[in-house]
Order: C-alpha cells, then structure tokens, then sequence
C-alpha cells in the first residue's frame, strides 16, 4: 500500500479548511484515510498551520510521500527539515524569462520599421 500525505478539504462553501491527513494513494481526497495528522487554515490571516511533528516524520520515515502543498506546509512547520536533517535550501521554482522575448520583439518591430532608403523608393 502507498501512503500519500495530503489535505482533504473540509469547510463550508467558499470558507476552506483543510485536514493534513496520511492516506492510500488509491483512495479518493475526501475518502478514507489512516490518520489525521494536523490542520491547515488558509484563510486566517495570517493562515494558521497546526501540524504534529513527531507523526508526520513517522510517516515520512516508513515511506509515505507528501504532496506538493504539504511538503510547503511541512517545510513551513520545521518538520521536513528534521526528516532530511539539512538546513532549508530556498525553494526554486523555474520561471520563464520574458525579459528575452519582449527583446525579441522589439527587435523585430524596429526591423519592420527601419526607414527606406530615397533611392529606393524613387525607382518604383
């Protein structure tokens, strides 16, 4: 059996609360699950993390693989840096540089408009 922890999703409509839980890979978001391992509520301001620890480095450690919401919440809660037992590295997302598109289109536009030589236009 693999186990995944994830959130599952509890609340009223449009007011989300969430349930860090330990759960078969195979089973549905709000199905059956093992063991509720803490709470996440996003709309607090600032939003409230309440995670045990000690369980969630259970799971990890017999193999359980966090989603990747999770892995943020438990990076945020100090326990996946207990688990990896390194320091946290800044997480680093790849992002598109557009810098390098909008240079090459301003490239092109100024080539479009490059003004025509006096010769040329008189021999039409």
């Amino acid at each position: 059996m693999a186990v995944k922890l994830r959130l599952v999703r509890t609340g009223k409509r449009k007011q989300p609360t969430y349930r860090l839980v330990a759960a078969d890979s195979r089973s549905p978001r709000n199905g059956r699950f093992i063991e509720i391992i803490g709470t996440y509520e996003p709309r607090q301001e600032p939003s409230r993390i309440n995670i045990d620890n000690e369980r969630a480095i259970h799971w990890l450690r017999n193999g359980a693989k966090p989603t990747e919401r999770v892995e943020k919440l438990l990076r945020i809660s100090g326990a996946w840096e207990e688990f990896t037992g390194k320091p946290l590295e800044p997480i680093t997302y790849q992002v598109k540089e557009e810098s390098a598109v909008e240079e090459s289109a301003v490239e092109e536009s100024a080539e479009a408009e490059a003004p025509v030589d006096e010769e040329e236009s008189e021999e039409s």
